[in-house]
């Protein structure tokens, strides 16, 4: 028996969620397929969010979960390998189901490649940070270091001089002589020093960051750490199914309107999936929006489809 959903969402995180809570509030059928993979797992809380400001990532997600499974949603722990377009769509789970969705909605996030250095994987999420709006307050006036990978790092450092006036930009394998003179005029105005040399890597004393380590062996006390990580998109479903994508300085992502929907009819995106900079708050939104427009999508192609059969060539309105 061929297994049809008005929706399916690919991907259990935040956007997704949102989005088949709002799919399911409007009574259509909805399958979520969750790989169990989001973004923020390493981090212990998330801020910025009105009401679960500090709430840890898992907790919110399983809350979502309990919340979606209240209006009939279905959630299964698997991960799409393929979509194709036809009548409707047909997803296939990895897991060997085949099901099919009226419309579509692509929450698969992104991940961070991290920097390959001594610590800085053991320690992300933790006093290895990369976003201070996530995570500044809670570090707030400690020594910061950032890691630069790129010229572009400039920005990262006066960004992270909000949340404290002791920083140091430690230039790794960028040259100084890379960063332009208007950078340096503004690192200097913000107080943020600028350190030369390669770092070899992290120095950490009982389970807490404490240093950076250059390849000459010069040590320099730090307590937080900002790195760049290097997002790498999931862009494969996209492509299998013919969506216009866009390059961007932080990755490959769908081209999509204002509700998320991409150019291939049908088709929404939501999240990480198309930005690398959609924090949480931004992924309900974007979660919502897609399916809002999903519902009145569906609504009015039922209805032309009504229209269509009725005979005649006009139609009273039914009048109560």
């Amino acid at each position: 028996m061929t297994e049809r959903y008005a929706a399916v969402v690919i991907g259990g995180g935040t956007a997704g969620l949102s989005a088949a809570l709002v799919l399911g509030r409007a009574r259509h059928s909805t399958l979520v397929v969750d790989a169990g993979e989001p973004r923020n797992a390493p981090a212990a809380h998330m801020q910025g969010y009105l009401s679960r400001d500090g709430m840890p990532p898992a907790e919110f997600l399983a809350e979502g979960r309990r919340e979606i499974e209240g209006y009939g949603v279905e959630l299964v722990r698997d991960r799409v390998v393929d979509v194709t377009r036809g009548a409707d769509f047909a997803v296939v789970l990895a897991g060997g189901r085949t099901v099919h969705a009226r419309r579509i909605v692509i929450a698969t996030g992104l991940e961070d490649e991290l920097p390959t250095l001594p610590g800085v994987a053991e320690r992300f999420g933790q006093d290895v940070l990369h976003c201070p709006f996530c995570h500044g307050w809670e570090v707030r006036d400690q020594p910061f270091g950032v890691l630069a990978s790129t010229a572009a790092s400039v920005h990262q450092a006066l960004m992270v001089s909000q949340w404290s006036k002791d920083v140091t930009l430690f230039l790794h394998t960028v040259a100084e002589d890379e960063l332009p003179d208007e950078d340096l005029r503004r690192l200097a105005a913000a107080g943020v020093a600028v350190v030369p040399g390669e770092v070899a890597g992290l120095i950490v004393d009982d389970d807490r960051l404490s240093g950076v380590r250059l390849a000459d062996g010069t040590r320099h006390q730090r307590s937080v750490m900002f790195v760049a990580p290097r997002p790498v998109t999931r862009t494969g479903l996209f492509e299998r199914l013919g969506a216009e994508l866009r390059e961007t300085p932080f990755g490959t992502y769908p081209v999509v309107d204002p509700t998320g929907l991409t150019t291939v009819p049908g088709v929404w995106a939501a999240g990480n999936a198309i930005g690398f900079a959609e924090q949480v708050v931004h992924a309900a939104s974007g979660g919502y929006r897609a399916a809002a427009a999903i519902v009145a999508d569906l609504l009015f192609t039922d209805l032309d489809a009504a229209v269509g059969k009725q005979t005649g060539s006009k139609t009273a309105a039914v009048r109560v």
